[in-house]
């Protein structure tokens, strides 16, 4: 049986993504609760969990920078699959408590932005408080005697012995997420030569200090039909001014196209790493 980590407590939405993808996927797999996505990371990195799946990227509040950064620094940590993860976020109270009477909302900071409007058109006063993830905020809401209320998801809500308030109360209804399979690649594993997958993630560092010297990167790829689905960049935590980027790519190009534009982009980077080549599963 593999071990999975995943960012706890029970009830968050990684939690959900994990359980929907071992059905799915029908594989053997105990989920293990982690503190924060570092440490799923960590512990994948240290080979105490077989994976990890970790969110990467939310479709209204953008990157989730730690895992980006885990990924860049990390030589042994490789993507083995995305997964589109449709997010729902609900209101929850404790049975006896009168949604109208509210005093505050808990929730993790995406899912308060994400939820931003309806917020603002149905709390206007009431304190909004930042938690570590929307399974914490259930379990604050749930433990306490006052009038408080939790943005998280609706498992969280019911184990924890509260209600829906409301449903489905994102701003947008398109609202989503990917999150990474992440496992464990040998430093001295033989280079990835074949595209046998939907995307394929690759990061690299170029030169800033020239003109010019991006556009050169992106046209490796334009000018070999290799489609890029994202572009994303990070300080490099080197010198100011020093950004690392991150490239989604689609692997309809084929086997040469690929190969020919990353030894290319490789031969204008200051280093370069290939993430892995992955499928990609919509939930």
């Amino acid at each position: 049986m593999e071990r999975i980590g995943i960012l706890g407590p029970k009830g968050t939405h990684s939690e959900e993504a994990a359980l929907w993808l071992k059905k799915f996927l029908r594989r053997d797999w105990r989920l293990e609760i982690c503190a924060d996505i570092f440490d799923v990371l960590t512990a994948v990195k240290e080979r105490r969990l077989d994976a990890g799946i970790v969110p990467v990227e939310n479709s209204l509040e953008g990157s989730v920078n730690i895992t980006l950064d885990t990924l860049a620094r990390s030589d042994t940590l490789t993507v083995a699959r995305e997964l589109v993860w449709q997010v729902k976020n609900f209101l929850m109270t404790r049975p006896t408590v009168d949604v109208k009477a509210v005093k505050k909302i808990f929730s993790h900071a995406q899912p308060l932005s994400q939820c931003r409007k309806f917020l603002h058109a149905n709390f206007p006063d009431v304190e909004i408080v930042a938690t570590t993830s929307t399974a914490r905020a259930a379990e604050i809401v749930a433990a306490s005697e006052e009038n408080f209320a939790a943005i998280c998801t609706e498992r969280a809500g019911k184990l924890n012995g509260m209600t829906v308030a409301a449903q489905n109360i994102q701003d947008n209804p398109n609202n989503s997420t990917r999150f990474f399979e992440i496992r464990y690649r040998p430093r001295d594993a033989a280079p990835i030569e074949h595209f046998d997958g939907d995307k394929v993630l690759i990061i690299c560092q170029i030169d800033g200090s020239r003109a010019g010297t991006l556009c050169e990167v992106l046209n490796e790829f334009a000018k070999r039909g290799v489609n890029m689905t994202r572009i994303e960049s990070r300080p490099a935590r080197t010198i100011l001014g020093a950004y690392i980027f991150f490239f989604d790519l689609e692997t309809d190009a084929g086997d040469d196209a690929l190969r020919e534009a990353v030894r290319a982009v490789y031969d204008r980077s200051i280093w370069l790493k290939n993430l892995g080549v992955f499928p990609v599963t919509y939930a």
